[in-house]
């Protein structure tokens, strides 16, 4: 299928599959942080995925070959339809379904314990008092304005079968949060994997998997990713993540 570009839009090659994916300029674009989860977790053929937050459906492009079906949930009314034209676009309309809708109802939105798999790539920054008016564009999408992570983690809870698992990449620095989180909602974390920018430099991302009514403990803490190598060029394993 040709794709149809409209204004301030542009075509990006996924490298993946043949795939291709289309973006505005305007609005907040994929980075490599929708790249490296999409990566993660570990699919079985049959499984039902649930992408909370899609954007413009970029984490489902990348993962289809890999499982059964994706339910890809997006508030924003704009970006929603660019993800449903990326499906058609890409040919994948009976695999992935784009569902327009805020995920903090999700209790109104889809069935209780009905995924095997939730991702999530959300605003990573809560605000803070007196921001919320300084903050604006683009920049808005980084931030807790529409889901904070109590409201990802319920969310993902709720999905998810009992024995599911929930893979996120999220700020380094909230560690402490993210783990409280998970426990009061019945999941535990079971690998995690820092991001550093560079070697010798502190990690600023991190990846993590939580299983659904696992005991704690046991958590394996991977190699960590590093982005870059001194002289700024990405390192052998973020071509081969990019490239696979």
């Amino acid at each position: 299928m040709k794709a149809t570009l409209r204004e301030d839009e542009r075509l990006d090659d996924l490298m993946r599959s043949g795939r291709v994916i289309i973006q505005n300029e305007n609005e907040f674009c994929f980075s490599m942080d929708s790249v490296l989860i999409a990566h993660f977790p570990k699919f079985k053929k049959n499984a039902r995925v649930m992408d909370l937050g899609t954007g413009t459906g970029v984490i489902p492009l990348l993962i289809a070959d890999e499982v059964k079906e994706i339910c890809a949930v997006e508030l924003n009314p704009q970006a929603a339809e660019l993800a449903r034209r990326n499906v058609e676009l890409n040919g994948l309309t009976e695999k992935i379904f784009v569902m327009e809708g805020d995920y903090r109802k999700h209790r109104e939105i889809f069935k209780a314990e009905s995924f095997d798999i939730v991702i999530a790539n959300p605003p990573y920054t809560p605000i803070k008092n007196g921001e919320a008016n300084k903050i604006s564009g683009i920049a808005r999408a980084r931030h807790e304005f529409t889901a904070t992570l109590e409201d990802v983690v319920t969310a993902a809870r709720y999905a998810l079968r009992f024995r599911g698992t929930f893979c996120m990449i999220h700020l380094a620095s909230r560690l402490c949060e993210i783990v409280d989180a998970l426990h009061r909602h019945q999941m535990e974390m079971k690998r995690l994997r820092m991001i550093q920018p560079k070697v010798g430099r502190d990690a600023n991302l991190i990846m993590l998997e939580a299983v659904v009514g696992a005991n704690v403990g046991n958590l394996k803490i991977m190699p960590p990713l590093i982005v870059h190598n001194e002289d700024g060029t990405y390192t052998d394993e973020i071509y081969e993540i990019y490239n696979t």
